[in-house]
């Protein structure tokens, strides 16, 4: 990827909007993320296409969690298809995301570990302080394997500043939540965050090529000035 910036959720099950929106977006985005409905509606050839018609990576949001095994088979299978990136959840425990982790390093895929999800109702069979620990160290087993990086809530800047103090400047932090579940553009990346995950702010817009060049501009706008402010500073 090119820089700190906006990885776009491509979640449309209408294969022709989704290449639509796709080359629409191409230009103010570092990446595209899938998930399993348009891969299960329409086969896994799009994400093929997708790479083709943009040029850009792909990011592979399947959360894999299940048992070593079926967890590395997943994997492999997302890999052949050519994804370029896969998330998994840490909370299947140390063995899956080791197993996965090793497979897709073997054949220069990313991996990029979910600590804590970013909706409301993240933290309703853990209590918040229950929930910080598990988080924290799902992101301490993630650099200590080697992951490429991690997934923290946009929805949550004071925990994405948290968890860069945990990884360290070397892996990379991405951060899904911004428009629809009340994230702000530039919030995750000003507290840590590498890439800023955003889907129906943009694919539901009435123009999403327009929405995406504004959300773009709005981020762009917000580093310029943290950066000059530094400066003067």
């Amino acid at each position: 990827m090119r820089g700190k910036g906006i990885i776009h959720a491509l979640d449309v099950e209408d294969i022709d909007k989704a290449f639509k929106i796709a080359v629409d977006v191409k230009d103010y985005v570092e990446m595209i993320k899938i998930s399993y409905p348009m891969i299960i509606r329409n086969g896994s050839w799009v994400i093929e296409k997708i790479k083709e018609i943009t040029g850009l990576p792909v990011l592979a949001c399947f959360k894999i969690a299940d048992i070593p095994e079926i967890s590395k088979r997943i994997m492999k299978e997302t890999i052949d298809k050519d994804a370029d990136a896969v998330t998994l959840h840490g909370f299947v425990g140390r063995k899956t995301l080791e197993e996965c982790i090793k497979l897709a390093d073997k054949f220069g895929v990313e991996t990029y570990v979910v600590t804590e999800m970013s909706h409301d109702d993240a933290d309703y069979f853990l209590n918040r302080e229950l929930l910080t620990q598990v988080s924290e160290r799902i992101a301490r087993v993630a650099k200590e394997l080697g992951a490429t990086g991690i997934v923290a809530p946009a929805t949550k800047p004071q925990r994405v500043k948290k968890f860069r103090e945990i990884v360290g400047s070397d892996m990379i932090i991405i951060s899904p939540g911004i428009g629809a579940q009340g994230g702000k553009v530039g919030d995750a990346i000003l507290a840590g965050a590498d890439y800023e995950i955003i889907g129906r702010s943009i694919y539901t817009a009435p123009d999403p090529k327009k929405k995406a060049r504004e959300m773009y501009l709005t981020l762009q706008e917000r580093l310029r000035e943290v950066k000059e402010e530094s400066v003067l500073h």
